[in-house]
């Protein structure tokens, strides 16, 4: 048995609620072009898993050969590793297949990295307020004191300041699985996830022992 799986964030759209009509935002995200690429059990590893790789764009329409496993950075854009239960279900060079790990209605957590942003200030990175527009105010986007009035002019440890922005992994728990489509291989979730459009995203099984 599988608890997670990883894809590529499509991309946003909205859909039509069964039960209530409403629209409702959701993200789809793509799980196809994965290949089995090795296995590891227990007797040889000390546990069971399987590692896949997402094939590049310029290798979707060829066989698999064997050549591949040489070379997987050359073949395979992202490489990853599922645990599982028994891996020798599994057969090299087959495509993996997630169509059993969620079914429609589930929760799972979402963990991917966020959109990068680069280098700001205050008051986009941590939604300060700033000074006024008028009445002589030249605070405008400033953080404002630093010290407070320390002698050295030391920085209080964890103070807001401008820096970098983004680009950090971050999970999401409680998202609904909307629908799984087996055709074009791609899982249809509730809401927004981590990440711009083309990046990778894990999705795994909520327990409830883990929520906080």
């Amino acid at each position: 048995m599988i608890f997670m799986l990883w894809g590529r964030k499509v991309g946003m759209t909205q859909q039509f609620a069964s039960d209530t009509h409403k629209v409702i935002p959701v993200t789809v995200v793509d799980i196809c072009k994965w290949k089995i690429l090795q296995r590891k059990a227990t007797i040889n590893d000390g546990y069971e898993a399987v590692q896949i790789g997402c094939l590049r764009k310029k290798y979707e329409k060829l066989s698999f050969d064997n050549v591949w496993i040489k070379n997987k950075k050359k073949y395979f854009l992202f490489i990853k590793e599922i645990r599982c239960q028994e891996s020798d279900i599994f057969e090299i060079g087959a495509d993996f297949s997630f169509d059993a790990v969620f079914s429609d209605g589930e929760i799972i957590k979402v963990t991917g990295k966020t959109i990068g942003k680069g280098f700001q200030g205050v008051v986009k990175r941590h939604r300060f307020h700033g000074g006024r527009a008028a009445h002589g105010d030249k605070l405008g986007r400033k953080p404002g004191a630093l010290g407070c009035l320390r002698r050295q002019g030391h920085v209080f440890k964890g103070k807001r300041m401008p820096g970098h922005m983004g680009n950090q992994t971050k999970t999401i728990a409680g998202i609904k699985v909307i629908n799984f489509s087996k055709e074009n291989n791609n899982i249809i979730i509730k809401g927004s996830i981590p990440g711009k459009s083309g990046s990778l995203v894990c999705l795994a099984k909520e327990f409830i022992n883990e929520r906080k």
